[in-house]
């Protein structure tokens, strides 16, 4: 087939590299023009990727697409292997207190990658170009798709000041979250999807760190984070010796915005004692200003109707399609699922795309839309609890009212905070269920199905008095008078 790929994020690349080694003939589109870097290193240092500021922040490479880099992409996995990227395995986690260290089958699948997101994408695009069936065009700005007879049969485009037009027999949109599609669409007199969204209700901020020659560095896990209800933080591990920070908060909490500048973003890491010893200055040096990231959406669009779909021809993949909170770090890994599903979908049913947009969507309903739906549910309850600290409301331990009434919600939260995660540092069992949901191998509800497993959660709730947990960080009053202190400028909290 003549296919079209719009945009090189990483669904893009990763779509428009397993294409064209499946023999397809792929253009590829970006609209950005910059020199492609000799390196990651340069690509980090200088590479302007304005189509994709997300790339300047924290990713994480989940183990799900880990193993479709192992399985599909070997070649690739080995390439940013040989430029610093790390396998993080679960056997970083089976030390004391865990119950039973021991290796089981099926422990290679929980691998997470340690890498930034420009290395990967670098490598990514440096295995497009030295693709034979791959004709990449940087420079070229996709202004609308040409549709014949009710389909899309090709894309028109600018490059270098020229108007040019490009036929195919399948377009597929990997423009990312600010796509274009749907007035592309509705200009050439085809449907245009219906679309619902709605707020992460979150701004974030990172933060690069590099690691001192020689210095020791805590020890390390896989991702680190936690959620104060106020605030939410995580520890990010790169690739070569790097690592980043990120906070992120609700755009309405003012006084947390500080955190956008660099000495208030040092001083609340140097306030959480998981942070607090990734950026000692005899650990590690910051190698980057503050980038920020605001007016974040949940969204989804709706290419099908009534099962058929809107326009043949043409197929939105990763972000183009679905996003959610990149808070959660699954968009790297969900772009890739969505990739492989289309490209596995024209293995089967060929130059029928009908039957290729068919199959597709039957995978993003199965594989893709469980963790938008849940990520959606996430960002309300986060809000709504973060709201609860601004107002002083917030909700404590709880055991039920003095009535004898509980609510499910309340209970559940803490069964999560004061059960499931003292688990996981207890229990192997417990651990080995948890990953296999964070990394995208699980559905998203499978966990608390499993009797097994929350019979074990139960246990460590049921000791939850006797046991003295470490805090998290500070109470957000705290957080916020010690922010004042060092800016010298009180907040309106």
């Amino acid at each position: 087939m003549r296919i079209v790929v719009i945009g090189a994020g990483v669904a893009g690349l990763g779509a428009a590299l397993g294409l064209g080694r499946a023999g397809h003939h792929v253009t590829l589109l970006e609209r950005d023009a910059t020199p492609f870097p000799k390196d990651p290193v340069t690509a980090f240092e200088s590479w302007d990727r304005r189509g994709a500021p997300q790339v300047r922040h924290s990713h994480a490479f989940l183990a799900r697409l880990r193993n479709l880099l192992r399985d599909r992409l070997p070649d690739v996995l080995e390439t940013l292997l040989a430029h610093g990227t790390e396998e993080l395995p679960i056997s970083n986690l089976l030390r004391d207190p865990i119950d039973d260290p021991s290796p089981r089958p099926g422990d290679d699948d929980l691998t997470l990658l340690a890498c930034r997101r420009i290395t990967f994408e670098w490598v990514l695009r440096r295995a497009v170009l030295d693709e034979p069936a791959v004709t990449f065009l940087d420079g070229a700005t996709v202004d609308g798709v040409v549709a014949t007879e009710g389909r899309v049969t090709g894309v028109r485009y600018k490059r270098e000041g020229d108007a040019q037009a490009l036929e195919a027999d399948l377009v597929i949109d990997a423009g990312g979250r600010r796509s274009k599609l749907s007035s592309w669409l509705e200009a050439a007199g085809l449907a245009k999807p219906d679309e619902e969204t709605e707020p992460c209700g979150i701004f974030y901020c990172s933060r690069f760190y590099r690691l001192r020659p020689g210095a020791t560095p805590p020890e390390r896990e896989t991702t680190v984070g936690a959620d104060l209800g106020y605030l939410k933080y995580a520890i990010f591990h790169g690739d070569s010796g790097i690592f980043s920070i990120t906070f992120a908060a609700a755009p309405e909490d003012k006084p947390l915005r500080a955190l956008l500048h660099e000495g208030p973003f040092e001083e609340a890491a140097r306030a959480l004692p998981a942070t607090a010893r990734w950026i000692d200055p005899a650990v590690a040096e910051p190698i980057t200003p503050v980038h920020a990231m605001d007016g974040l959406r949940n969204t989804r669009r709706f290419f099908f109707r009534d099962g058929e779909p809107l326009s043949p021809g043409v197929i939105a993949i990763g972000d183009s399609a679905i996003h959610t909170n990149p808070l959660y770090g699954r968009g790297c890994s969900l772009g890739f699922i969505h990739a492989f599903a289309l490209i596995d979908a024209i293995a089967e049913a060929g130059d029928d795309v009908v039957a290729v947009a068919t199959a597709t969507e039957a995978a993003v309903e199965r594989e893709i839309l469980p963790w938008y739906q849940f990520a959606v549910t996430q960002d309300r309850d986060a809000a709504a609890t973060a709201r609860a600290q601004r107002e002083g409301d917030a909700p404590g331990n709880d055991d039920g009212a003095a009535d004898g009434r509980v609510d499910p919600r309340a209970y559940m939260r803490d069964l999560l905070r004061r059960g499931l995660v003292p688990a996981l540092r207890l229990d192997a069992t417990v651990l080995r269920a948890f990953l296999r949901s964070f990394n995208l191998l699980d559905a998203p509800g499978d966990l608390l199905q499993r009797p097994d497993v929350m019979q074990r959660v139960l246990a460590v709730y049921q000791d939850r008095d006797q046991r003295e947990e470490p805090a998290a960080g500070p109470t957000r009053s705290d957080f916020i008078a010690r922010l004042d202190a060092h800016t010298g400028e009180p907040s309106h909290a």
